[in-house]
């Protein structure tokens, strides 16, 4: 019986290692359809490969307008930008930043970033799990700078440069999701109560309630 129980676990363990990222696939490529008109993979419909063309791996990035809030802008290149991306378990962002541009806490629950700057200077960082004590971790960037974000944790950019920054940003899902932080909790549909903020944010209920009326940018 225990060999069972050892088989058992290890199999357990196994299969959440595996679903834990995207899956290989199993064939050359599998580009997105929009229209459900296909074989249904990862999340998508794919084309037939027979009418499969260059232009489904190719997309030109303009850089990102700066002119809101947070003078930032992420530009995604994930599937639904790029289907030919679909089950190759990749995508990548374009990050532009004016001066004093934020990309806000946040986190992307399906992949790790790696963080290239192209031009000017950031301070990033990332903050560990609960377990972990919740260690923050950062680092200011210069030109050519490589920096890493674990998987599902959470993390932020700011450029603090005296001009304007760019950096690219590679992550190991075709689809890897972003939750910002302030967003999620301030703007959930519906709202979460004020109650459960108030308490777990240790502030009054009329500050809860005045970040709720708050236009967030960022929230769709």
């Amino acid at each position: 019986m225990k060999a069972v129980y050892l088989l058992v676990a290890v199999l357990a363990l196994t299969s959440s290692l595996v679903s834990a990222y995207d899956p290989s696939p199993l064939q050359d490529f599998c580009v997105a359809l929009k229209e459900p008109d296909g074989v249904f993979v990862n999340g998508k419909f794919c084309k037939d490969p027979k009418a499969v063309k260059a232009e489904d791996f190719f997309l030109h990035v303009e850089p990102g307008n700066t002119e809101n809030p947070l003078n930032a802008q992420v530009t995604p290149v994930a599937v639904d930008q790029l289907p030919g991306l679909n089950t190759l378990g990749i995508s990548l962002a374009r990050i532009d930043f004016a001066p004093k541009g934020l990309n806000p806490p946040h986190t992307h629950p399906r992949a790790t970033e790696i963080l290239i700057v192209l031009e000017g200077t950031l301070y990033v960082g990332f903050v560990s799990s609960n377990q972990d004590g919740n260690r923050l971790f950062t680092k200011v960037l210069n030109k050519g700078d490589v920096f890493v974000f674990p998987i599902g944790l959470v993390h932020f950019q700011l450029n603090v440069g005296y001009g304007n920054a760019v950096a690219i940003a590679g992550l190991s899902s075709q689809n890897p999701g972003t939750v910002i932080v302030a967003n999620a909790l301030f703007k959930a549909v519906p709202p979460i109560s004020v109650e459960v903020l108030a308490r777990a944010l240790q502030l009054d209920n009329k500050v809860i309630e005045d970040l709720q009326r708050k236009s967030w940018y960022g929230k769709d």
